[in-house]
């Protein structure tokens, strides 16, 4: 979240920051006319109480002296009266200032470029090129199927529709990209941990998905929810802490959960958007002066993945519009998928600034004083489009699947993916 003083004193550059990602200025105006009332009842609060005080002791002195303290008595009841007042309108101010400052984003980074959506997106980079077919290429969902390594039917019998069931070489596939990407990153620098995906509130809170998106996450019993990604309890480790060794890199593994609220319609075949996914995410802790650079450094350790998988892919930066709700820049990798001739994200890499790290309270010592860290993170990858685009980039004429040769260790040598013999 940004600083309730920074908004106060800059109330300008946040409207604009807002405005830039296609929102209005009515959250800055409802804080500005809350704070400056709380602030009045703060004010008035304390010269009251100073005045208690004052009166108090002169209860004390007329009981002292035997003289008639009545006026003195009714006068400290009224004051205690509208002190009561005035606390509970400053807790009611307090609330309503901290759920709008929970519900305004990031300020986009200057560097990041300013636009509508995503086709205001620059691309930064292209990286391969795409594979000219002698054939007609077929989406993902039909090879998974004609192979007999994606099973969309039992999966829907079991949990509905975004679900599917990997079989075969096709989980084997899932657990092979799963293990390379880890050990990539872990050689990369990064350290593997595996963290909780049952997440509770104020976890939540800390990375900002709640409150505003808290209709996207699988809500549990218990105050819990399903990890929409590994960026939550892999950040929230140091959620409340003061970090003594940065930076810090992490990497994790896990299973993910969204509900897709308001994505009804949008790649409803296949397994490019389901509800339940796997991928490894990149998280970094940094001081904030090397931020951006740590920026470009994940976004190239994501991209490795994509090029020792010889996949073609480009890299775009988003733009305000198109921006996360806590991101203060960002980078998509947008990997191609044949069939849809066009590039799909497989990943985005962002730097938070200190947004989530004051919201997680994530802190480390500087000679002038505590400090918040900046934090990063990013895809790498997200598991189930990589087996997309393997599918589709990888796929024969014959039907048959070639295993990109640096996957063929983890998956027992095999260097195709045929049907299985009945």
């Amino acid at each position: 979240m940004l600083e309730l003083k920074f908004v106060r004193n800059n109330p300008d550059i946040v409207g604009r920051a807002l405005i830039s990602r296609n929102m209005g200025t009515e959250l800055i105006d409802s804080l500005l006319e809350y704070d400056a009332a709380w602030r009045e009842c703060l004010i008035e609060g304390d010269d009251l109480k100073h005045k208690r005080n004052v009166v108090t002791r002169e209860i004390a002195q007329l009981k002292k002296e035997n003289k008639d303290a009545a006026s003195r008595i009714n006068e400290m009841q009224g004051i205690n009266s509208r002190i009561k007042e005035l606390d509970d309108k400053i807790r009611d101010y307090k609330s309503k200032i901290n759920e709008i400052m929970l519900s305004i984003p990031n300020i986009p980074s200057e560097t990041t470029p300013v636009g509508k959506d995503e086709n205001d997106n620059p691309v930064v980079r292209v990286v391969g090129e795409p594979r000219e077919f002698a054939f007609t290429p077929k989406p993902h969902w039909e090879i998974g199927e004609s192979l007999d390594i994606l099973d969309f039917e039992r999966a829907a019998k079991i949990s509905g529709q975004g679900f599917a069931v990997y079989k075969g070489m096709g989980a084997k596939l899932e657990r092979a990209l799963i293990n390379f990407m880890l050990d990539v990153h872990t050689r990369q620098g990064y350290l593997e941990v595996f963290p909780p995906v049952l997440i509770n509130e104020k976890a939540m809170t800390g990375t900002g998905q709640l409150p505003k998106f808290k209709d996207d996450m699988y809500g549990c019993t218990d105050g819990f929810y399903l990890a929409p990604t590994a960026e939550v309890p892999v950040t929230n480790l140091f959620m409340d802490e003061y970090m003594e060794n940065l930076p810090v890199f992490l990497t994790a593994y896990t299973a993910c959960f969204r509900r897709e609220a308001g994505k009804h319609g949008q790649d409803t075949r296949g397994i490019i958007r389901n509800h339940q996914f796997n991928k490894v995410e990149l998280v970094k802790f940094v001081m904030p002066e090397t931020s951006y650079e740590e920026l470009e450094k994940l976004t190239l350790d994501a991209e490795e993945i994509l090029k020792l998988l010889k996949l073609p892919y480009r890299v775009v930066s988003l733009c305000t519009g198109d921006l996360g709700f806590s991101a203060a820049k960002t980078y998509d990798l947008e990997v191609w998928v044949p069939t849809q001739e066009k590039y799909r994200e497989i990943s985005s890499c962002s730097n938070f600034d200190n947004f989530q790290a004051r919201r997680a309270n994530i802190r480390y010592r500087t000679p002038e004083g505590p400090q918040f860290v900046h934090t990063l993170n990013g895809s790498g990858l997200a598991v189930g489009r990589t087996v997309v685009a393997i599918l589709e980039n990888y796929q024969r004429e014959d039907g048959s699947v070639e295993i990109p040769e640096v996957l063929r260790p983890y998956m027992g040598g095999a260097e195709e993916i045929r049907k299985a013999c009945p």
